[in-house]
Order: C-alpha cells, then structure tokens, then sequence
C-alpha cells in the first residue's frame, strides 16, 4: 500500500513539475472527456498522458487524471510506451477509449478507467522531467 501511494504521490510531482508547451493546433485532438459533460460509467475517448509501474498506472489528461485498471489492456499499453520512453518515470502521449467508473477499492483515484482500445501512442514532446546532474 505505501509503495502504491509513493509512485502515485511521485507521478504527480513529476507532471506537476512538466514544462507546459504549446502544441501546434492541426495534430492535437480534442480532449472529449470531462466529467461534467460525460457520465461515469461509459465509454470515453480520453487523451493523456500514460505511466505504467507494476503497483500502478495512470491515465492523466488536462483536466482529469485517473488510476488505471490493471489488466492486460493497461499492459498491452505499458508495452507499447515503453518504446517511447526515455527513463523509467516518463509520461507518454496516448488516446484510448475507456470505462470510467468509481474506484471499487477507495484506495488511490477517485475514479478508474478500463481501457477497452488503444487508438493511438506517441512520442514525448518535451524534455525528461528529472534531470540528474553529474559531479
């Protein structure tokens, strides 16, 4: 349980301490998920930002952010971000489609999203987000 709330409080720091840089209008795509215009408990295109840890996952987006079931769908992502990743606590761009629902668990999120299907994984925009410095 604490190794849980430590990756989930240090998944937060790091995109809390994330540049915010401009993307050109003509690739972004519309972020469809608020949870005022969407009911819990449909399927949601959702763009974010993924990690995957093996005590945990996260689903974060611009104005939500979200624990991630832990099945084979969340692993079948983690493989394919890992490509893109640079170190180990990278951030990568995704759209998916996915369930969200009320954490049955009270631990960790609020809410939790199920991914049903992968649309797309891309490549980090900007620059890693810890920078050790050398002696």
């Amino acid at each position: 349980m604490k190794k849980i709330i430590i990756t989930l409080l240090t998944v937060a720091a790091i995109t809390a301490s994330c540049k915010n840089e401009e993307k050109p209008v003509e690739k972004e795509v519309e972020e469809t998920t608020t949870l005022k215009a969407n009911p819990i408990n449909r399927n949601t295109l959702l763009q974010g930002e993924y990690i995957y840890t093996e005590e945990a996952a996260v689903l974060k987006g611009n104005s939500f952010i979200y624990g991630v079931k832990l099945d084979s769908m969340a692993q079948v992502l983690a493989n394919q971000v890992e490509s893109f990743k640079r170190e180990d606590y990278d951030m990568v761009p995704v759209i998916v489609k996915g369930l969200i629902s009320k954490n049955p668990n009270k631990e960790g999120w609020e809410e939790i999203v199920e991914i049903k299907e992968i649309i797309k994984v891309s490549e980090p925009t900007s620059e890693a987000a810890i920078k050790v410095k050398g002696e």
